[in-house]
């Protein structure tokens, strides 16, 4: 591995929300392309940060992803019950893909909540098309829960989120 996983700093916070955004915007991830509400939650994450731990993978000081852990009880939590954390917002620039990047900062949550006291597993939300994810988070042990499914915009009948989860 030729990176570190690092907490993210102030100076990060602009390249991450780059990366973030652009990551859903050339994956065709946002139903609405750049007037997608959500693209402004992607790119802030100074707000993330005052809420949870983000994280980053770094390469001689230049961001290659992150990705939002929040712990058990945490304000940015979408899905989490009591003692559960939740990973959020998991993105690699496209130039850094293929380098187990993402990997990593999955990783790195699983070790935080395993630290974290109380907490007896990890949840997450991804897209029905991110099948890159969804095979790493397989890898590292989650699990389906298609009973957690859910919808962030009720008013819109096809957006449904699969959801996972890895008990420690």
């Amino acid at each position: 591995m030729d990176f570190v996983i690092r907490p993210a700093l102030p100076t990060d916070y602009a390249t991450l929300g780059d990366i973030t955004a652009q990551a859903y915007l050339q994956d065709g991830l946002l139903d609405f392309g750049e007037s997608d509400e959500y693209l402004g939650e992607l790119r802030d994450v100074a707000k993330r940060a005052a809420a949870a731990e983000v994280l980053v993978a770094a390469q001689n000081g230049r961001v290659l992803g992150g990705v939002t852990f929040v712990p058990s009880g945490g304000p940015m939590a979408d899905i989490a019950r009591p003692a559960e954390a939740e990973i959020r917002m998991l993105a690699v620039a496209r130039e850094a893909r293929g380098r187990g990047v993402g990997e990593a900062l999955v990783r790195a949550c699983i070790d935080r909540a395993r630290t974290t006291d109380g907490c007896t597993g990890i949840v997450l939300s991804t897209q029905r098309t991110m099948h890159t994810a969804h095979r790493i988070y397989e890898r590292l042990g989650f699990t389906r829960t298609p009973d957690r499914d859910w919808n962030p915009l009720p008013e819109l009948d096809d957006i449904t989120l699969l959801t996972y989860e890895l008990t420690l």
